[in-house]
Formats: structure tokens, sequence, C-alpha cells
């Protein structure tokens, strides 16, 4: 039986232009710094945004993953009976 994939714990690694959030061979994230303003951008999943700081931006990718893994079905699992 395969594991799922949310046993494989996440981990950043880091790289020349961006560092990236990976769970296993998937990237699930990522945070680079801009060019102008001294800003970091990140993305997980759809969402995206601005950090003043790396940590803040890593922060962002993780809790943003984090709320999208736990958000609930809008309307539930409901089956035909």
């Amino acid at each position: 039986m395969p594991r799922r994939n949310s046993k494989i714990k996440p981990f950043w690694e880091r790289g020349y232009d961006t560092h990236g959030y990976w769970r296993g061979n998937e990237k699930i994230g990522w945070v680079a710094l801009e060019d102008k303003g001294g800003l970091y951008r990140w993305q997980a999943g759809s969402r995206a945004g601005l950090a003043k700081t790396l940590i803040e931006a890593k922060r962002a990718v993780e809790q943003t993953l984090l709320s999208l893994a736990s958000q609930l079905s809008l309307f539930g699992d409901q089956t035909d009976d």
C-alpha cells in the first residue's frame, strides 16, 4: 500500500534564486527575493504574497499550506442513500 503524502514531512531547500518547500518530490511552495524593493515574494498552492523578511515569507508559506490542508469542504461529503 503506498504511503499518503500527508505523512511525509515537508522541508525547505535553499537554492540560488529561491527557497523551495518540498514534500517528497513535489514542490509545494517557494520564496524568492524580488529585484526591486528588497521584498520577498512567496507562493503556496494558489495563494501568493509579499513579505519584508525571509522568515516572514517562509512562515506565510507554511501557514498557508496548513490552512489549505485543514480547510473543510464547503458542502461536505454527502452521499445519496
